[in-house]
This record gives C-alpha cells, structure tokens and sequence, in this order.
C-alpha cells in the first residue's frame, strides 16, 4: 500500500528483511515519528485499532474473535496493538499454525499497560524493531555525501561540501525530525514539536502506565530533563534540579515513575555505557547518559526557538549533541550497530562510540564547530583510542568529529575524520 508521498525511512530495509526471517514484526517508537506511514508501505491489508468508529467493535473481536481482526491479505499491519494486548497470542498462535514467514507487522507507540493477557514471550515468532524520529539524511536536509558504513572501511580520504549554516541548524534542532513537520514552512513546521510536547504532557504520559500524573509536575520534570541532555545526572541530581529551579519538591521515587513512563512512550531513550578492553585498569562509569529521543523535545520543555539556541551556544551545543545522537542510532540500526557513551573515572568522555555486531567500532566527538572545538576533540579520541588493549579487542575503525557547521568533510593528517552533520547518512 505505497504511497508517492512517502519520505523512504532507513529502517524500510531493515523491515523488510525482518519481515522474511519472521512471521511478525513489531515495530516500536514515539507517536508521530512514521511508524504506521512505514508499515503501510509494506502491509498489504491493514486495521486501524484507534479508529474510534469501531474501537468498540475491534476490543470485542479481539477478546472473542482475534480472528476478525487477523484476517486479510499478508503482510497484515495491526497499527497500535497495544490497545489489544490479547491479539499478543493470537498472533503468536497464528504464526506457528501458518505456513512460511511475514504474516503480521504491528505497530505500537507505547508499551501495553496491562501485559496480563500476554502469556508468551515471542521468541522465535516476533522481531522487534525501534523506529526514531527522521534523522537529517531521512528528512532530506543532509546532502549524504558521507556514508557512515563506508568510514568503517577507513577511506584515506573523503571529500564533500556542507553549504548548512549554524542557524539553520539551530532551526532542524528546534524543528526536530516529525515527519509532518519536514514538510511544512518554517513557522508551522517550529509548532509540530511544542504540540507533540503538549500531548505528551497532557495525555500520553497519562496512557504510559495508567497512572493519572499532574501535568504542570511533568513539564518540570521534562524541563530538567532538557537541563541535563548528554549528562549521567542520577534521579538523585535531577530531584535537586527540579527542587532548586522549579520552586515545587519531587520525591526520587516520583521522578524515577515519571521517567520510566516516559520511557514506555519513547519520548526517552537513555544512552548505555561503553565498556572496552583497557591498557590501564581504568575504573569506567557505568550509568546511562541522559537523552530524548529528539532535540525538539527538549527544546519545547525548555520553551527556545532557533534565535535562543543561538543566543546561548552552550546550550545549543548539548541539544545539538542529541541532534547527533538521534542520527547517529538511526544509522547505527541499519549497520546492525548500537551507539554508546564513554566516560572514566579521570574524567576521559567519548561522546558517542557506535559498535557494531561484528565488534567494529568508531569513536565521535559531537562539536558544534570552530578549530579550537575540533581540536579539543581530536585530543579525546587520540587519548581514549590509546588507552585501548587492542591485543584484547579491534582498533577502531574510525575517529570523528561531527560537526554542525564547516564548509568540509574532509580526513586530517592525523588520520581523524572532520564530517558536518548535514553531509551524513548511514
């Protein structure tokens, strides 16, 4: 059920392979980052289980006749399961009684509330797939000159021209990657991430767990949230956060309820930490660092447009630094890689290492720009990349800065990789 309008997403391929290794796949993220429009692609009859038409109707055949529901041409899109959780084992019933692969693709924009009618894993029927918002490559505002598989392969040299300034990046920042949004003016296009941010205050986060949360303690907690992008803060720190700057007292027990129902959403994803094989013994930090799952979440909480980013550039270089994170997961996932963080006890922090399946790995430092940055940068990846115990585990394939802004991608004689975020694709 294709559709000329379509923007082709990374994870297509990724859907398709999935699709002829299992009998159904669930594909997982925020609202309104393109799950359904994706699946459509693929699926050959769909149900919309939100169809507030025939919600009802859809509830009752799915307590008593998941048949009605399941039936139809394949690959059979089953869009926001979760509203069903009890359709779980129907399919997975369905699957092992049907011959060959690809039945189902199911989409779901948060975790079901109640797993109780759940009583099967999906192991060996299921594959899962985490979808994100566009990166820059997806939304048509990266040139892609620069391939991320291809730095694997450690060219001498690369070349390519980035004509995207600083405030523009500051407006994709703001902007976010909706796929709505990519298609319409500035202005309007700048509304799309304050309206998903007041949806997830005033009601998704509600439908997280069904937990009734006060909205006016979420917005603080998702400003403080916006505060410590790229950080390792505790439930601990962001209490004292909250505490000191939004006049009002949240207890850690709270906050942590607040974040993981955020995370059930997808407005979250925390970053895990790296954990290489060292020359030194070198105590490494392992908690999650900080992260929405877009820039723009964060830059709604914290109520800036494009002008305030450049108007406070270190601000804007920690959102810019989810803006690659973004990227970076969307690339990664289509590599069969994982994207992780690196900080040790003296202090030595790799903003992203992206490592893939078959142990290869890159490390990136996130700069907004300017020699002085790039070189700050190049000094960690030299350092952390001489730490490594490469008798123990691979070199890495690859050192780069991404940058926001620079009229090149280019290789240095040191052997790093200086690539603008808008030249980048996976």
């Amino acid at each position: 059920m294709k559709t000329s309008e379509y923007k082709p997403r990374v994870i297509d391929q990724l859907l398709t392979r999935k699709l002829r290794g299992k009998g159904a796949v669930l594909v997982e993220g925020a609202k309104w980052c393109g799950k359904t429009s994706t699946a459509e692609q693929q699926a050959n009859s769909i149900i919309y289980l939100s169809d507030p038409k025939r919600y009802e109707q859809y509830m009752l055949f799915a307590s008593e006749n998941p048949e009605m529901i399941l039936d139809g041409d394949t690959p059979r899109l089953v869009d926001e399961w979760q509203l069903a959780p009890k359709l779980w084992d129907a399919i997975r019933f369905e699957v092992d009684h049907r011959p060959g692969l690809g039945h189902f693709i199911l989409t779901g924009s948060a975790t079901p509330v109640n797993d109780d009618d759940i009583h099967h894993s999906g192991t060996g029927r299921f594959a899962w797939l985490l979808m994100r918002p566009m990166s820059l490559w997806e939304s048509g505002d990266s040139t892609g000159a620069i391939s991320l598989k291809q730095l694997f392969a450690a060219p001498r040299q690369i070349a390519a021209v980035n004509d995207t300034d600083l405030h523009q990046m500051a407006f994709l920042t703001c902007r976010g990657g909706w796929p709505l949004a990519s298609t319409l003016s500035e202005d309007i296009a700048l509304d799309q991430a304050f309206d998903y941010y007041d949806a997830v205050v005033n009601s998704d986060i509600q439908q997280a767990d069904g937990v009734n949360r006060d909205a006016v303690r979420v917005k603080r907690l998702m400003r403080s949230y916006a505060r410590h992008q790229g950080s390792q803060a505790s439930s601990a720190q962001i209490c004292k956060d909250i505490n000191a700057n939004e006049n009002d007292t949240l207890s850690e027990d709270t906050i942590y309820s607040y974040i993981n129902a955020l995370r059930r959403i997808f407005v979250i994803e925390d970053m895990p930490a790296w954990n290489p094989n060292l020359r030194s013994k070198t105590a490494i930090r392992s908690a999650d660092t900080r992260y929405f799952v877009d820039p723009s979440i964060a830059t709604a909480a914290l109520g800036l447009g494009p002008n305030d980013l450049m108007n406070d550039l270190e601000t804007f270089g920690l959102l810019f630094e989810t803006l690659c994170v973004r990227d970076l997961r969307v690339f990664a996932q289509a590599l069969d890689g994982e994207v992780f963080h690196y900080r040790d006890k003296t202090g030595l922090e790799c903003d992203a290492v992206i490592h893939l399946r078959n142990g290869s790995y890159g490390l990136v430092e996130i700069k907004l720009g300017g020699d002085k940055l790039i070189a700050d940068g190049v000094s960690t990846l030299l350092s952390l990349a001489s730490k490594i115990d490469t008798t123990k585990m691979k070199s890495p394939s690859f050192l780069m800065i991404l940058t926001a802004v620079g009229s090149f991608a280019y290789r240095r004689e040191d052997g790093v990789y200086v690539v603008p975020l808008a030249c980048l694709k996976d």
